[in-house]
């Protein structure tokens, strides 16, 4: 596994032997920020479901301002802080270790600056565990922890059909690639 592009191109990355982590393909990582593009530049970026911290990793080498992994495997946390530690990143990342929903908490809580609001937020639970998307978009519906101009990435496999919309978490774009696909969720301002 390897960084794709920006300062840490072609930098290998480790990974976790004997569990069942299923990290984000060099390919589909690419497509993703192809994808991003500029927008990556600058952003807040958090990495739900880190595993590895690949993804998020390469959110740092193309230019994110800040990332946060959030990661409840003590394991592939520690895994995610050698990979930083590896390509001597001290700046600019976070490490929560605990339940995606509890992160989320933490951080909409730290919101009331507008400080906290992500501008990319990438979803790759297990692909076993199908609730977890439901559990973690309807949560983003029910928090007022987004913005109109946040993006919401999930990860899942092609044959899970995710909800087109949760309230006014609206699905804009799916991208198919092999036995993956991503979904991108804006939130849609609603009329009163």
């Amino acid at each position: 596994m390897r960084i794709i592009a920006g300062k840490f191109r072609s930098r290998q990355l480790k990974s976790l032997k004997g569990l069942t982590l299923r990290p984000t393909s060099d390919r589909l990582r690419e497509t993703l920020f192809d994808v991003l593009g500029e927008r990556v530049i600058g952003c807040r970026f958090i990495d739900a479901f880190a595993g590895t911290g690949a993804v998020g990793i390469e959110a740092i080498s193309r230019g994110a301002s800040e990332v946060i992994f959030i990661e409840k495997h003590a394991g592939a946390a520690a895994l995610i802080r050698k990979n930083l530690e590896s390509l001597e990143i001290r700046s600019g990342a976070r490490v929560l270790p605990i339940d995606v929903l509890h992160g989320l908490g933490l951080l909409s809580k730290k919101d009331s600056a507008g400080k906290e609001v992500p501008d990319i937020l990438f979803l790759d639970p297990p692909y076993d565990n199908a609730p977890d998307y439901d559990r973690v978009l309807s949560y983003l519906v029910s928090s007022s922890f987004l913005s109109e101009e946040s993006l919401i990435i999930a990860e899942h496999r092609s044959k899970l059909v995710l909800p087109e919309a949760v309230e006014n978490l609206q699905r804009v774009r799916v991208l198919k690639q092999g036995d993956a696909s991503l979904s991108f969720y804006r939130l849609i301002k609603t009329n009163p």
